[in-house]
């Protein structure tokens, strides 16, 4: 079942916001842009919160939770900026969540729109 929410940026290309299949959630990369003014944070704290915020405001809209996020994939443009990354990434969920996902992390040349991050995520529920 594709998964939708206005709450998260539009896909920017053939693909959709998540696809659930029964127990499992398999959510596309999202990239920082605020879904309301459709701008972009310049400093890499806010742009890896705000894509977390669009991924919980994606699972939001399923019967899944944060907790049962079992993996996420970070996709960087700059790996000296990790220490930054690992901040925002533990404060979005150390209050909502007791055990962090599985994770990776990679730099790229480039992402779109000329962010500095993107994160996928997928979760599983019994």
């Amino acid at each position: 079942m594709k998964i939708y929410t206005k709450k998260s940026p539009n896909p920017i290309g053939p693909y959709s916001q998540a696809i659930q299949t029964k127990n499992l959630l398999m959510i596309s990369g999202q990239i920082p842009i605020d879904s309301i003014s459709n701008k972009i944070p310049k400093k890499m704290y806010d742009q890896t919160f705000l894509v977390l915020k669009n991924i919980y405001e994606i699972i939001k809209k399923t019967n899944f939770k944060l907790k049962n996020i079992v993996k996420t994939t970070i996709f960087t443009t700059n790996l000296n900026k990790i220490k930054t990354i690992n901040f925002a990434y533990e404060t979005f969920f150390k209050k909502k969540i007791s055990i962090f996902p599985a994770r990776s992390c990679v730099e790229v040349s480039k992402l779109p729109k000329n962010v500095q991050i993107e994160i996928e995520a997928i979760a599983y529920k019994k």
